[in-house]
């Protein structure tokens, strides 16, 4: 079938279980190029999510426009309007812990320590070696540039990442370096930004669903005019967009539960590497 026969018309669907049937479907009936696309999107589902046209385009193996013929071979504008579907499965799709132990029980792993090692051990290896590649070496620097520039550290994490901000305050005050660690404790996160200046600087840490009081806390400060370095897991994450430097980490789950291993190791990283730039001047 050529390219010009594709229909361009029909309804795109809005959900991804929708979109996943219909990718399916039209998988036997399409060109070559895009049935390559059409496979990736099914196998790599997160990467389609996260991914530029350029970086989707080189991982599966096609041309940029290749990604836009294909979304509106499924009834598409293009491929952003094709990504917001698999952008909302990810924010639909974060089960209970009662799901994620039921998922365990399912698989045999809840009661058996060994595997449930082994699965949490194999998600920390995924996450520290997807963090190794995708990482940007320049835009590490740069905040490691803007946080060791800063008169004061507001360290803002709330809910899952309070371990990783947590650690960074005790790090950071064993390194002498200054730093405020905001817990929101009985709703004072606010006050307890409430000094913030031009001078200092924050690190906001959330990933999907996002925590919103991080969110409304790193902008509060962005309002106050302080620098911000946001770790999070895409670019449509609300703390990416405000961020003078944001550094992006998806980590790997197992069974439902994800591993904070990168996150940790970026946290150790940005701390060290910090003491050791604020020690050079």
């Amino acid at each position: 079938m050529a390219d010009a026969d594709i229909k361009l018309d029909e309804a795109a669907p809005r959900d991804f279980p929708a979109l996943r049937a219909l990718i399916a479907a039209r998988v036997p009936t399409l060109p070559r190029r895009l049935a390559q696309v059409a496979t990736y999107a099914l196998d790599h589902p997160d990467e389609i999510a996260f991914g530029t046209a350029a970086s989707v385009a080189q991982d599966s193996g096609v041309q940029p426009s290749t990604l836009v013929r294909f979304s509106q071979a499924l009834g598409y504008q293009g491929f952003t309007d094709l990504q917001d579907v698999f952008r909302a499965r990810l924010r639909d799709r974060v089960p209970s812990y009662e799901e994620r132990l039921k998922q365990l029980r399912e698989h045999g792993g809840a009661s058996t320590s060994g595997l449930l090692l082994q699965g949490f051990a194999d998600a920390a290896e995924r996450s520290v070696a997807d963090l190794r590649v995708k990482l940007d070496p320049a835009v590490l620097d740069r905040a490691v540039d803007i946080l060791a520039g800063a008169d004061t550290i507001y360290l803002v994490g709330l809910r899952r990442s309070f371990p990783i901000t947590s650690y960074m305050a005790y790090a950071m005050g064993k390194l002498n370096v200054r730093s405020v660690l905001v817990d929101g404790v009985a709703g004072l996160g606010a006050e307890q930004i409430n000094f913030i200046s031009p001078r200092d600087a924050v690190l906001a840490i959330s990933f999907t669903p996002y925590a919103s009081e991080t969110v409304s806390l790193a902008h509060a400060a962005r309002a106050r005019q302080a620098k911000l370095v946001s770790i999070t897991d895409s670019i449509f994450s609300p703390i990416a967009s405000i961020a003078d430097a944001w550094l992006e980490i998806v980590e790997a789950d197992f069974e439902g539960f994800r591993s904070m291993a990168a996150t940790m190791a970026l946290a150790m990283t940005l701390t060290v590497a910090v003491a050791g730039r604020r020690g050079e001047k």
